[in-house]
């Protein structure tokens, strides 16, 4: 492929565009998926010439990876800041989970496509989507081991196939949530109650 060279004017022309051309690959991959989407319809959306959409990404692929990358963005920072910070368990909990369904409010998708469409990236491209995904896990699993440790959580939770089923059930929300029908903040507490009540240690019955 020919390298383009532009003009100063025209970089930072094109460096304004920039997020105006990944929401717009984000709106047409989400729609139409990865292998049903072209560089044209995407041109088409932005009313330019195909062509031009070279200045963004190298290709289809290139695109995918963008879009994936604003997919993730900011999970894993958001996530350990609550890990860190005060609280017990069961209260980071919900607040993790919201954090993870608060970016369908403006960002539904970016984050449809990184969960629908990535298994279709390359695979160098793959390894460096799926690190953020990997190091998401481990905040929550991590949160879930010092409740068991601090004597919040279940004993005899299994932190793993917990975070497996926290993060099935909450990414499976992008494929179903419309904004007209109920709001991400119901979601996410209806979900934080339900999650929490199944890890939250019981008192121990008294004997008579």
């Amino acid at each position: 492929m020919t390298v383009v060279s532009l003009r100063p004017s025209r970089r930072a022309s094109a460096r304004r565009r920039a997020p105006e051309i990944i929401e717009a690959a984000a709106r047409v991959f989400a729609e139409r998926g990865f292998h049903g989407a072209t560089t044209q319809d995407i041109a088409d959306v932005l009313g330019i010439r195909q062509a031009s959409l070279y200045y963004y990404f190298p290709s289809k692929e290139g695109a995918l990876e963008l879009v994936c990358l604003q997919g993730v963005a900011g999970f894993f920072e958001v996530a350990k800041a609550i890990a860190a910070g005060p609280g017990g368990a069961a209260d980071k909990l919900a607040r993790l989970i919201k954090a993870h369904l608060d970016p369908l409010t403006d960002r539904s998708d970016f984050v449809r496509v990184f969960l629908n469409e990535r298994q279709h990236l390359p695979a160098e491209s793959r390894r460096r989507i799926g690190k953020w995904s990997r190091g998401l896990e481990r905040v929550f699993e991590d949160v879930l081991k010092e409740g068991v440790r601090r004597g919040e959580l279940r004993s005899d939770l299994d932190t793993r196939l917990a975070v497996l089923g926290i993060l099935g059930m909450t990414n499976a929300v992008a494929n179903w949530y419309r904004t007209e029908e109920v709001a991400v903040g119901r979601i996410s507490a209806e979900f934080a109650r339900l999650l929490i009540d199944g890890v939250l240690k019981r008192p121990a019955a008294r004997r008579r």
